[in-house]
């Protein structure tokens, strides 16, 4: 399916599909959330061209289970939901920042982000 997707349209934008996409060796994408007002990194999931086509149609983030093997849509279950506010591909075509609304905790664990636990600090 090489479909023309346009999260964002605008004058002169150039817009790109999952075929311009380098994957990874499991045909997906990684994607960073942020949220949109802070800048605050949330998590870090990936997305194969079903996740990227549903995440643009609905408006919410939608993932690929690596480990459930399914789409997933972030916070359906749990009502922690990411509304997409925009999607930016890197230089190398190879990674989406996602910058969201996020509703509630990103994490599974009920942590605002996936980010806190420290390792090395300067």
């Amino acid at each position: 399916m090489n479909k023309k997707i346009t999260p964002v349209q605008q004058s002169g934008e150039k817009t790109f599909t999952w075929a311009d996409f380098k994957l990874n060796s499991d045909g997906m994408v990684p994607v960073i959330a942020q949220d949109y007002e802070t800048g605050e990194v949330l998590m870090l999931a990936y997305m194969n061209e079903e996740a990227y086509n549903t995440t643009v149609e609905t408006g919410k983030m939608t993932y690929w289970s690596r480990s459930r093997n399914e789409l997933w849509t972030k916070g359906l279950t749990s009502g922690h939901l990411q509304y997409v506010k925009s999607l930016t591909l890197d230089c190398d075509n190879d990674t989406i920042l996602a910058r969201v609304e996020q509703v509630g905790a990103a994490c599974h664990t009920g942590n605002r982000t996936c980010f806190f636990k420290p390792l090395y600090q300067r």
